[in-house]
């Protein structure tokens, strides 16, 4: 059974949902999502004798929302997750990301090997660190219309996104998600001029077999006080955690690894992915064969649990 809890780390309340004991394994949702993401990975995972925790990352749901932009950079994101760790008693984790959560767990494995035994992420690799600070280099690539630099300027998606938080949830779930047939394969994001994030897609009459409008009721009861103003302003740290990460550029991660995908996903599709992924094993020799699931979208172990469940079930057997 999942039990809920608040732990105090590096000065702000986190908010995890746990089940299960033995070995730590820690879960790092991405955007716009929180705890409940890992829905379907607590009962197979505690099942198997491991200790899950799926926290709300700063900025989201039931945890604290610094003010400061500043205060959501790589460094803080990676510093709750170490701090968590040992708040929580453990001295080591595996630790598993998706979307957002990916780049965080594989920065937190780049960063503290010494801590994490073994990491996953899914849907996002681990990427290079570009020549080119990444804001500036979509901006202008495309001609400042890619979703990331819509999410720059502050109040305006948050203001979008905000004002009708269960409409939001059914079109962006759904939009993502290998079921919408334009993700076949996936376009760019690109947000036009004058129009907004959510205008890419229509709300689906229906939805499909993996999300409940018993789950839409809970992401939306999750962001009701929350907004998401939090998670955004993770994209708008993005040039400065090029800065920041500059000491990093070219490493490698040194323990297991493995990166879980699909291929209708929208950044299976991102500009260099085509030449990032087959390379992957090359650059990080630690990191196993990619998983990718066929007709599957961004939302990885929403959409596919049983597939990731037994992926995540194998990497963590084989430690």
């Amino acid at each position: 059974m999942v039990e809920h809890h608040s732990v105090n780390v590096n000065g702000i309340r986190l908010h995890i949902a746990e089940e299960g004991e033995g070995p730590l394994v820690v879960l790092l949702h991405g955007f716009p999502e929180c705890w409940y993401s890992w829905r379907h990975q607590f009962a197979p995972l505690a099942a198997a004798g491991y200790r899950v925790v799926a926290v709300d990352q700063r900025g989201y749901g039931r945890s604290d929302h610094p003010q400061e932009v500043e205060a959501y950079t790589i460094l803080h994101l990676v510093g709750d997750v170490i701090g968590l760790i040992h708040a929580l008693g453990e001295k080591h984790a595996v630790v598993i990301g998706h979307d957002w959560g990916a780049p965080v767990a594989w920065h937190t494995a780049l960063l503290r090997p010494d801590v994490v035994t073994a990491v996953a992420g899914l849907s996002v690799p681990p990427q290079p660190r570009g020549s080119v600070p990444p804001l500036r280099a979509m901006r202008e690539r495309f001609d400042g219309q890619f979703y990331w630099n819509y999410f720059e300027t502050p109040g305006v998606a948050d203001a979008e996104l905000a004002a009708d938080p269960r409409a939001t949830f059914r079109r962006t779930l759904y939009g993502a998600s290998g079921d919408n047939p334009h993700n076949d394969p996936p376009g760019q994001p690109l947000v036009q001029p004058g129009g907004g994030f959510l205008d890419r897609v229509k709300a689906p009459e229906k939805l499909p077999s993996w999300l409940t409008e018993e789950d839409i009721d809970v992401f939306t009861a999750e962001y009701a006080e929350a907004g998401f103003t939090g998670g955004l302003n993770w994209y708008r740290n993005l040039d400065r955690n090029w800065e920041l990460t500059a000491a990093w550029a070219d490493a490698t991660i040194q323990i297991p690894a493995l990166y879980i995908t699909g291929d209708r996903d929208l950044v299976y599709h991102f500009p260099g992915m085509d030449q990032l992924l087959p390379a992957l094993t090359t650059l990080h020799p630690q990191l196993r064969e990619p998983v990718v699931l066929p007709g599957c979208g961004h939302w990885t172990q929403q959409e596919r649990p049983d597939e990731v469940n037994a992926a995540l079930l194998e990497f963590l057997d084989s430690l």
